[in-house]
C-alpha cells in the first residue's frame, strides 16, 4: 500500500485499549479517522484528543451486533466524509473462567461481538475498500485462535473463527482478482490493555505493550503483510499445533504455561 497519508481508516472498539492506541498510530501516519465504539464518553474523549492534535476525526457510537446500526453508521460516514479505505475489525470482548461457571449469555455475547460483529462490519464496508484505489482489511484475532484455551473457551474459539473468516476472505479476493484489497490478520498473545488483567503470558513471553503491537499493525497494513504474529512463540505455534502429534503439542502447551494462562483472569470483558 505504501504511504497511508490521507487514507480513511475505520476502527471499531476505538474508545480505549488497542483500538485507541491504533487510532493514535494511524493518525501519526496522516490518516483520516472514523472511530466507533459502544461507549460514548471515552469514544468522544478519544475523538477530542486526536482532533486537538490536528487529526481529521469523526466518532460514531456503534454496537457491532446491531446490523441496522451498522448500516446507519455507514450511511452517515458516507455523508460526512466519504467511503473508507481501511477497516480495522478490533472490537471484542472476553469472559474468562471455567466453561460451566460462565453464564451462557456471556458465551453467546462473545460470539455475537467477536464473530458476528466482524462479519457484519466486513459485509457492510468491504464494498468501500473494493472501490478504493488501495483498500485494506485488518482483523484483530489472537494467538488463542491457534490453540485450545482452558478458562477462555468461547473467546479462543471466536478467534479461531475470525482467523478462518479472514483467510477465506483473503482467498476469495485473490480468486476474484481483487488484488488491490489487502488482508492482515493479527494474532498476539496478551496485550496490556486491561482486558487480560490476571492472565499470565506464556513462559519466555510477557504482556505485550499496546504501542509496540499497534506500531507493528500499522506497518503491516502499509506493507500489506498477511500476518502479524507476536511474540516469537506465536510464529511457531501453528507448526507445533498442526505438525506435531496432539500429545506432544499438548505437552508443549502445558510446559510453556499456555494451558494455565487464563486461570487467574480478572480483566474486564470489553
Amino acid at each position: 500500500m505504501g504511504s497511508l497519508q490521507l487514507k480513511r481508516v475505520l476502527i471499531t472498539g476505538a474508545a480505549g485499549g488497542l483500538g485507541r492506541t491504533l487510532a493514535k498510530h494511524f493518525a501519526a501516519e496522516g490518516c483520516e479517522l472514523v472511530l466507533t465504539d459502544l461507549h460514548e464518553e471515552p469514544l468522544e474523549a478519544t475523538r477530542t484528543e486526536l482532533s486537538q492534535s490536528g487529526t481529521r476525526c469523526r466518532a460514531y457510537v456503534l454496537d457491532v451486533t446491531d446490523d441496522a446500526a451498522i448500516q446507519d453508521v455507514r450511511r452517515r460516514v458516507h455523508e460526512d466524509l466519504g467511503a473508507v479505505d481501511i477497516l480495522v475489525n478490533n472490537a471484542g470482548v472476553v469472559f474468562g473462567g471455567p466453561f460451566l461457571e460462565v453464564p451462557l449469555e456471556q458465551h453467546r455475547l462473545t460470539y455475537r461481538v467477536n464473530v458476528e460483529g466482524v462479519v457484519a462490519m466486513t459485509h457492510a464496508f468491504l464494498p468501500d475498500l473494493m472501490e478504493s484505489s488501495r483498500g485494506h482489511l485488518t482483523f484483530i484475532a489472537s494467538a488463542s485462535g491457534f490453540i485450545g484455551l482452558p478458562n477462555g473457551s468461547t473467546y479462543a474459539s471466536s478467534k479461531w473463527a475470525v482467523i478462518g473468516f479472514a483467510e477465506s476472505i483473503r482467498a476469495e479476493l485473490k480468486a476474484r482478482g481483487t488484488r488491490h484489497v489487502g488482508v492482515t490478520t493479527v494474532c498476539p498473545t496478551y496485550i496490556d490493555t486491561g482486558m487480560f488483567t490476571g492472565a499470565k503470558p506464556p513462559k519466555t513471553a510477557k504482556m505485550l505493550d499496546p504501542d509496540e503491537i499497534a506500531k507493528k499493525i500499522v506497518e503491516a497494513v502499509r506493507k500489506e503483510q498477511i500476518w502479524v504474529l507476536e511474540p516469537w512463540i506465536v510464529k511457531v505455534t501453528p507448526f507445533i499445533k498442526n505438525c506435531l502429534p496432539t500429545k506432544i503439542a499438548d505437552f508443549v502447551a502445558d510446559a510453556f504455561g499456555a494451558s494455565s494462562s487464563m486461570d487467574q483472569w480478572q480483566g474486564h470483558g470489553s
